[in-house]
C-alpha cells in the first residue's frame, strides 16, 4: 500500500486527496487538523500502521504494520445533512456491512451504535467525530478501522467484545485498496438518502440482536430488553415491557446481548 497504488485504486471516487502514512497515531487526530485548514470533503487521510487510534470512549485502538484497513475521511455535511449529523456513524457502518455482505458474502450485521460484527465477532469499529471552533462547524471526522488479516485481531486478554477478522471469515487473502475503494463507493452512494426511511430501514434489516433480549449498560443504569429497532434520531429503541418502548440516545453506552 503506497499513496500511487491507493490514487490508482481511488480513481473516479470523489476523494480530492489522499494523505498516506506508513505509520501514524490518529489518522482521526490527523483528519481533524486537516479539517481545522479547511481540506475539502471527502480528503483522505489512511495509515499502514496506527499506534494511537482510538476507539468509542476512548478506548485504544492498535493497527499493526499490514494488517487491517485504518482511515479516516474529512466530511463536509451539506446545509440538508445538518439535520442528521449523528448519522454519520450509521452511514460508516452501512457502508462496510453492506460491502462485507454484497462483495464478499459474509453475514455481516451492525451492532448499535457503531461497530460491523462478522458471525457476531466484531471486525470493524467506528469513531465519528465533529470538529467545531465555537459554534461554527469545520466538518466532521469519519475513523474506521477494519480488521483484515488475523495479525489484526487482539488477544482474547485485551478483547471487550469477541473479535475476528475479514479473511479468517472468508478463508481468503483480502486486498486492502480494493475493499477500501469499494467501501467508500458505498458510503458515497448511501450519503444522498442519509435520514431518510429508507436509510432508517437499511440500517435496521442488518441490526444486530434486533428482536433479542440485549443488555444496555449507561453509566447511570443498566437495562434489559427486547431490541425493537432504531429511532428516526439514530436512537435505539428498547422494550422493557409488553406495552413500553423507550429510546436510547447514543453516548456512554454498551449493548451486550443478555446472558
Amino acid at each position: 500500500m503506497d499513496e500511487r497504488s491507493l490514487a490508482a485504486s481511488l480513481a473516479g471516487l470523489p476523494i480530492p486527496s489522499i494523505h498516506y502514512f506508513e505509520s501514524i497515531g490518529s489518522t482521526n487526530d490527523y483528519a481533524r487538523t486537516l479539517a481545522e485548514r479547511a481540506a475539502p470533503d471527502g480528503t483522505l487521510v489512511i495509515a499502514d500502521e496506527q499506534t494511537q487510534g482510538r476507539g468509542r470512549l476512548n478506548r485504544h485502538w492498535e493497527t499493526r504494520s499490514g494488517s487491517a484497513l485504518a482511515f479516516s475521511l474529512v466530511i463536509r455535511p451539506a446545509p440538508e445533512e445538518m439535520a442528521n449529523l449523528g448519522l454519520f456513524s450509521a452511514l460508516c457502518g452501512l457502508a462496510v456491512c453492506s460491502t462485507l455482505r454484497s462483495r464478499y458474502g459474509l453475514d455481516a450485521q451492525i451492532k448499535w451504535p457503531n461497530d460491523v460484527l462478522i458471525h457476531r465477532k466484531k471486525t470493524c469499529g467506528i469513531l465519528v467525530e465533529a470538529a467545531w471552533l465555537g459554534s461554527q462547524l469545520q466538518g466532521i471526522i469519519a475513523g474506521i478501522g477494519i480488521n483484515i488479516a488475523p495479525s489484526s485481531v487482539p488477544s482474547p486478554g485485551d478483547l471487550l467484545f469477541p473479535a475476528t477478522c475479514v479473511e479468517s471469515e472468508l478463508g481468503r487473502p483480502v486486498d486492502r485498496e480494493n475493499l477500501l475503494a469499494e467501501i467508500l463507493q458505498v458510503l458515497t452512494s448511501q450519503r444522498t438518502s442519509l435520514g431518510s426511511p429508507e436509510f432508517i430501514a437499511n440500517w435496521e434489516s442488518w441490526l444486530a440482536f434486533k428482536g433479542e433480549w440485549v443488555r444496555v449498560e449507561q453509566p447511570e443504569r443498566t437495562l434489559e430488553g427486547k431490541l425493537a429497532g432504531i429511532a428516526r434520531d439514530g436512537s435505539l429503541r428498547l422494550q422493557i415491557k409488553d406495552d413500553e418502548i423507550i429510546e436510547i440516545a447514543v453516548g456512554d453506552v454498551r449493548l451486550r446481548k443478555a446472558v
